[in-house]
């Protein structure tokens, strides 16, 4: 006769029980008898409400969803001859982006001429690396790709550790305004 070790509604143990005596007592204390180890010797069983403990599972699942971090590659584009100025705005950017947990893709467009002299490119790329170094690392080195040269930098920072650490420091430049708005 088939056996199952019973596990009762609070998570006592009912003890080994043939299948016809558990779903009696299932019947009894109107739950339902739920196989939650079917590779044990012998399978285990648990008497419970199937409907609650579906409906629970999902808005666990469905809360761990809501606090995932999503990774976002952001891009930006370059061309070899770059202005300082526009150098700086750029890796201005790129600097936000890291902080703010995200990946960077950075490309450089090459135009006519320009395809020749790859090295141009790829000192550019290092120079930007080297300018971000405390912020992210390169996660691909710079490689060419046909008119392109394509290099991504990831932050030393996770997405989340980045969220809580910008929302504590609104909450604390918050905080002072107000300390200073009542003195």
């Amino acid at each position: 006769m088939p056996e199952v070790r019973l596990v009762g509604p609070n998570g006592e143990q009912v003890g080994i029980v043939p299948i016809a005596k558990a779903l009696e007592l299932a019947r009894e204390s109107d739950l339902d008898l739920v196989e939650v180890a079917p590779t044990a010797r012998p399978p285990v069983a648990k008497l419970m409400d199937y409907g609650k403990f579906k409906y629970e599972s999902a808005m666990k699942a469905r809360e761990a969803r809501k606090n995932q971090a999503h990774t976002i590659i952001k891009e930006i584009k370059l061309r070899p001859k770059i202005d300082p100025h526009d150098y700086e705005t750029k890796k201005g950017h790129v600097v936000r982006f890291l902080k703010a947990g995200d990946k960077v893709k950075v490309t450089i467009m090459f135009r006519g001429r320009e395809q020749s002299r790859p090295e141009l490119g790829f000192r550019l790329l290092n120079r930007l690396a080297e300018d971000v170094q405390e912020l992210g690392f390169v996660e691909s080195r710079p490689k060419q790709d046909g008119r392109n040269m394509i290099m991504v930098i990831g932050p030393h920072k996770k997405k989340a550790e980045a969220k809580a650490e910008a929302k504590a420091e609104r909450d604390s430049r918050a905080q002072q305004e107000s300390d200073a708005g009542t003195a």
